[in-house]
């Protein structure tokens, strides 16, 4: 039934958007040059990130440019400060044909407003900045990485830097219980990293005992995805790793400043436990058993 109901918006969507025509918004171009072309922006967009954003396999988004590039509305260029980097950039016509996409788009949005009333126009917008939230958090992928990859350390020291500034005394992680690399890589942990058209925006790590309980560490998620569902996610899968490892419960401390990550533990079953270790940033100690 909600496979079906998914289905039935799509097509419902499609259609009233103009996705089906031909010719999108009048130009004698399809939707995906059009977004192509607005995507690339007046500033230009490396062809890496591009494709990252909107993934589309390479070649499909090679075609797309060269189409664009037959029609004089974009170059595409090598970076000056790097040789491996192409940017793709509008023309003075790319330009002005991407302000004319801007008007006509205003003026599908317009059409789709005005023939309902007041009432029905707030629970319209309101309802497609949630479906918006909601297929945005559709797309967060979760996998075990290495910690060593650039990305996973980029979001370990981001996890790092927001400890030291809602912590009352400051974070020094070399005074903290340790969760290295080696400690978050199979078999003795992992860390899961999850991303967002490719781009690192949270993370978890457990530490492995055996047949003990496992420890949760490194909880982080970006605050530009706050609010999706992502630590919950992440926590739900640390969970099943857990328990496929063989781990009966789950443990983790925390701080009392992290308020959200401890109501995101009682609300997903946590009971608050005695000290189980001497973690000096530590005031709330927490387990949870596993249905393994």
């Amino acid at each position: 039934m909600e496979v079906a109901e998914v289905r039935r918006f799509h097509r419902v969507v499609t259609q009233r958007a103009g996705v089906l025509q031909e010719a999108y918004l009048g130009r004698d171009r399809s939707l995906g040059l059009d977004r192509v072309l607005w995507e690339i922006g007046p500033d230009g967009c490396d062809v890496r990130a591009l494709r990252a954003q909107l993934e589309l396999d390479s070649g499909y988004l090679s075609r797309l440019l060269r189409s664009l590039e037959s029609d004089g509305l974009v170059r595409v260029e090598t970076s000056a400060g790097d040789g491996r980097v192409r940017i793709a950039r509008l023309t003075e016509q790319g330009v002005a044909e991407r302000r004319l996409l801007d008007e006509r788009s205003d003026e599908l949005a317009a059409s789709i407003l005005a023939p309902l009333s007041e009432r029905q126009r707030v629970r319209l917008v309101a309802a497609m900045d949630e479906v918006s939230r909601l297929l945005t958090a559709s797309m967060v992928r979760v996998e075990v990485v290495d910690p060593r990859r650039p990305e996973a350390q980029y979001c370990l020291q981001a996890y790092f830097e927001e400890l030291g500034r809602r912590f009352e005394a400051g974070f020094d992680h070399a005074r903290s219980i340790p969760a290295g690399n080696a400690e978050l890589t199979l078999p003795a942990g992992l860390l899961l990293m999850a991303t967002l058209r490719s781009e690192p925006v949270g993370c978890g790590g457990l530490k492995l005992h055996g047949d003990e309980p496992a420890e949760l560490k490194r909880m982080w998620v970006s605050p530009d995805v706050r609010g999706l569902g992502v630590g919950r996610r992440l926590l739900s899968e640390l969970e099943r790793e857990a328990a496929a490892h063989g781990a009966p419960a789950v443990r983790l401390e925390t701080n009392r400043n992290l308020t959200e990550a401890i109501a995101l533990y009682r609300a997903s079953g946590y009971q608050e436990v005695p000290p189980f270790n001497t973690e000096p940033y530590a005031h709330h100690w927490f387990e949870k058993p596993l249905n393994t």
